[in-house]
């Protein structure tokens, strides 16, 4: 069975990918904005998403719609952990947790894949071709930023595994187009790769209120700035 799925999940979820980079928090970031305790906390509630990403492919990894696109080089987990432990230290474990936005994102991966293994492939496809499309962009707002060296704190960014990105996701648009999907199902796939996409978002906007700080400091710091100049001005002339 052929079909146009990866055509149809970009088309399909094209207002809800607009939706999700026009959040204050990633809108901050894509203009090199970054409050590295905000940045902290998403790195860890990124982790949650994909261990249950990870877990709930794994063990459907057998599923006729799961094992053409089931690519452990495109696994999460370990760069996550060396992030965390990076920014948290070794005992970084004892000091994340899930936000509710996250716990609501792992509970929806678990219950679909106990119930509908199929759906995964929405959630695989909304994270991981994301990541491999804007990774390298990201990694060197995110150095830049918060002033990283190298790539400590980074590792998220890249897919070590992966020689050519391009040629992957090439690879992996095909697997898509041919996963054995009834026409009926092609749908449900694209709704729920809007709820990945919707998960997501609230994610992002539980940061905000760190935006919101961010942007009140440097008002703050900038009318703070404006006024000793004047002073110094003031002084001057007196």
């Amino acid at each position: 069975m052929v079909s146009n799925l990866a055509t149809q999940l970009r088309e399909g979820t094209s207002k809800s990918h607009s939706m999700a980079e026009n959040v204050s928090f990633v809108k901050s970031f894509l203009g090199g904005v970054i409050d590295k305790e905000s940045y902290k906390t998403m790195v860890g509630n990124l982790y949650f998403v994909y261990v249950a990403i990870e877990d709930a492919m794994e063990k459907n990894r057998e599923h006729e719609c799961i094992k053409p696109i089931f690519y452990q080089e495109l696994n999460r987990r370990e760069s996550l952990e060396q992030d965390l432990a990076f920014y948290y230290g070794d005992d970084w474990q004892s000091k994340v947790s899930p936000s509710a936005a996250t716990k609501t994102y792992v509970d929806r991966i678990n219950t679909i894949s106990e119930s509908k293994p199929e759906l995964l492939v929405a959630h695989a496809y909304t994270r991981y071709l994301g990541d491999l499309s804007g990774g390298q962009i990201l990694k060197k707002i995110a150095q830049r930023a918060m002033n990283l060296k190298g790539n400590d704190g980074l590792a998220f960014y890249d897919f070590t595994h992966i020689e050519d990105e391009q040629n992957f996701k090439q690879n992996y648009k095909a697997a898509l187009d041919n996963l054995p999907i009834p026409a009926d199902d092609t749908g449900k796939i694209i709704a729920e790769a809007n709820v990945s996409f919707n998960l997501n978002m609230k994610m992002f906007q539980e940061l905000e209120a760190s935006f919101i700080k961010i942007f009140a400091s440097m008002v703050i710091n900038s009318i703070k700035s404006s006024l000793e100049n004047f002073n110094i001005r003031k002084a001057e002339t007196t």
